[in-house]
């Protein structure tokens, strides 16, 4: 083989300056390299940490169950680098990682997952609080000290990271926070998507930002890539929190209903957690659930909290804890609000033994409680308890159907169908104004749960049967004109019965009745009244129009007599002398009369008298006469041989023939004064003879009757001449 002979100095002196140079240069950069490697020299930049892997060691790796080397065994190293150079990290024992500082922006939190640490116990499902320098320090995190109560555990940590950097060591944490997912790649892709999913949920409860009461955040989610590992992500963030104006803020006055999710579980038959460690100088004070240690320490339990959060911003682990916001609970001016609660110890019953519906309890148990709560607002626990509102003013009812109130308890009502006396079958309008004293709303909330329950299953069908009772006993006329007193009966009535109910009906108010045709027998009926009561209306019209007229007149007659007074005053005066003449020739008139009278008065008691004296003369004549003819009629022995011979007398002396040529006859009877053949002194032969064939026997009083019956006739003849005589005279006079 033959070797080709290289002069290296000569090389050398034949390159230039600057290549002489150039290689100082690299070959003093060569010997730095050699040196730093030699001493296991690193750089780690200030804005990251270095996380050392050990890749072999003389003592083995880490014990079982360990994740991180906490001495010179393999493994992961507890101790995290910060910026600067670092020696004796030779490359061929040592593996560094630069990751980048955690950094939570302002007014944001981090979630912190521990991958190595003691197990959590079971039921617990966060680990608990260790003093380790908000997870900068892990060797004191896995190893504080011999009792193991007070290491670290592995899994979702109850505590939060606030606003600011830290270092810390990936190998055993990651870093959840609003933009970026903190950690080592153990697993790949799996355990990413993992923590990725987290991200996403913690992101929609809104879980990076603090619990702001009082004033809801609004916020706009936006899509934005996020780089994890090196990798481009698409998540949902959500910005900033933009508070409103405060006229808007009313809106979203709320309160924070607070659900934790670590701890024991509540007790049997318990629905709602106690409060407790509430109060600044307990020594377990938790300051509103931010201090998830302290509220275990004081014996809170999971689940739906009785105490909640009210006006404030509080950072609150929302792996721990869940919050629900719901608006505050108002109570109306006008109202009161009756607590129902579902939360407290069993109380003593307030209500007394006679009250049979339900048991009121002071506040604070479980149960209604005996005092309301009155106007205002109110951090209420709706899970814990309800508010039921009952008004305290007067409200009106309405049982009209399709017409509520602003307050809807009578939605349900209609118009009351009735049935009149006179078989009428209107349906009745009416509006009942009502009132509850607020002292007694707990009572009537334990017997009919709330106010509309009270309408319609009790007020509703007691109005019902007690309207329809009434208007059985009214015809549809009285109906309509006796309303007054319908109303002032029933509000007396319906009051008596709404006091058994502890509420008071202060008024009844009747409308009109209605039917559902149009133009039924109501309105025919309405149409007749208003009919009479046109007419009633016509006559006082025209009884009005009437003394109008007479007013009238009467004005015409003033005007008149005030045109024409002074031929008014001479006439009076004319009047008055005439009458004055007319009074004188009266008075004369009157004595002439009364002379007249006293005249005729006079006379006429003198022709009674000379009447009276007449008929006497002519009794005792007519008796003379009658006695002297029955001596007569006796000497015969027979009447009737007496009776023939008058007649032989008579018929000797007549002028007229035996047998006349003409013969005139009359009736049984006949006019008084007028000669019938049955008067005088044939009539009384006639009756004689028919007496006698009669089978009577004339007696000589019989005769004498007979005789004075004529006599008194005859002077009753002539005392009516005498008398009408006289009033001829009182006519003339």
């Amino acid at each position: 083989m033959i070797f080709a002979q290289v002069d290296i100095a000569k090389m050398w002196s034949d390159l230039p300056a600057p290549a002489h140079f150039l290689f100082y240069i690299i070959a003093g950069l060569i010997a730095l390299l050699l040196l730093a490697e030699s001493i296991g020299l690193r750089y780690i930049p200030n804005n990251k940490v270095g996380i050392v892997e050990k890749l072999w060691s003389r003592t083995g790796s880490v014990e079982q169950g360990r994740l991180l080397a906490l001495g010179d065994e393999a493994g992961f190293k507890a101790d995290a680098l910060r910026g600067g150079f670092h020696v004796r990290l030779w490359r061929w024992q040592y593996r560094l990682h630069k990751v980048a500082l955690v950094t939570v922006p302002q007014g944001k939190m981090g979630y912190v997952y521990a991958r190595d640490g003691e197990p959590l116990s079971a039921g617990q499902t966060l680990g608990r609080v260790v003093e380790c320098n908000n997870f900068q320090d892990a060797r004191t995190f896995l190893y504080p000290g011999e009792q193991a109560s007070l290491r670290g555990q592995r899994g979702r940590q109850r505590t939060v990271l606030r606003e600011g950097m830290y270092a810390i060591n990936l190998a055993l944490y990651v870093v959840i926070t609003e933009d970026t997912v903190y950690h080592l790649n153990f697993q790949g892709d799996s355990e990413l998507n993992t923590l990725v999913d987290w991200q996403r949920e913690l992101g929609r409860i809104d879980g990076f930002n603090p619990v702001v009461i009082g004033v809801q955040s609004i916020r706009n989610a936006s899509n934005k890539d996020v780089e994890v590992d090196g990798k481009s992500r698409r998540r949902t963030t959500i910005p900033e929190v933009v508070i409103p104006d405060m006229q808007t803020a009313t809106a979203y006055d709320n309160i924070g209903i607070v659900t934790i999710h670590d701890g024991p579980s509540l007790d049997a038959g318990e629905i709602i957690a106690p409060e407790v460690g509430n109060h600044a100088k307990e020594p377990n004070y938790h300051n509103n659930f931010q201090d998830p240690e302290a509220y275990l320490r004081a014996g809170g339990r999971r689940g739906r909290q009785y105490v909640t959060l009210t006006d404030g911003t509080y950072f609150i682990n929302r792996w721990f804890a869940t919050i629900e916001h719901i608006p505050k609970t108002v109570v109306p001016i006008g109202y009161v609000g009756v607590v129902v609660s579902y939360y407290g110890r069993v109380g003593t019953d307030l209500s007394g033994t006679t009250f049979r519906h339900g048991e009121r309890v002071a506040a604070g148990e479980r149960g209604v409680w005996e005092r309301p709560l009155g106007p205002g607002k109110y951090p209420f626990n709706t899970y814990a308890g309800s508010i039921i509102l009952v008004p305290t003013t007067n409200f009106v009812l309405h049982w009209i159907t399709g017409k509520t109130e602003s307050h809807h308890y009578d939605e349900s009502l209609k118009s009351i169908d009735i049935v009149t006396k006179d078989a009428y079958e209107p349906n009745l309008p009416l509006s009942v104004v009502v009132h509850i004293d607020y002292q007694k709303a707990p009572s009537v909330i334990q017997r009919f749960g709330d106010v509309k329950k009270l309408i319609t299953q009790t007020l509703d069908p007691m109005l019902s049967a007690y309207f329809r009772d009434i208007t059985h006993k009214k015809t549809m006329l009285e109906l309509l004109q006796q309303r007054d007193v319908i109303q002032k009966e029933s509000r007396e009535e319906l009051g008596r019965k709404f006091r058994e109910f502890d509420i008071e009906c202060v008024d009844v108010l009747i409308g009109k009745p209605e039917t559902a045709e149009i133009g039924g027998k109501i309105e025919t009926l309405l149409e007749q009244l208003r009919l009479r009561q046109l007419s009633i209306e016509q006559i006082e019209t025209y009884e009005r129009q009437r003394a109008a007229a007479e007013k009238l007149r009467t004005l015409q007659d003033a005007q008149a007599i005030a045109n024409m007074q002074t031929n008014l005053t001479n006439s009076s005066v004319q009047v008055q002398i005439a009458q004055n003449q007319g009074e004188a020739d009266l008075a004369r008139a009157r004595k002439q009369a009364e002379q007249m009278v006293v005249t005729a008065q006079a006379e006429s008691q003198q022709r009674i008298l000379a009447g009276r004296g007449e008929g006497s003369r002519v009794l005792q004549i007519g008796l003379s006469e009658a006695a002297v003819l029955l001596r007569r009629i006796s000497s015969f022995g027979d009447p009737r041989l007496y009776a023939l011979q008058l007649v032989a007398e008579q018929l000797a002396h007549s002028s007229q023939p035996l047998v006349p040529e003409r013969v005139f006859l009359s009736g049984q009877g006949g006019a008084e004064g007028t000669a019938t053949p049955t008067n005088g002194m044939l009539g009384m032969l006639i009756q004689l003879l028919v007496a006698e064939k009669s089978g009577f026997q004339p007696t000589e009083a019989a005769a004498i009757d007979s005789l004075k019956e004529f006599t008194d006739r005859m002077t009753r003849d002539a005392m009516e001449s005498m008398q009408q005589a006289t009033v001829q005279s009182k006519d003339k006079v």
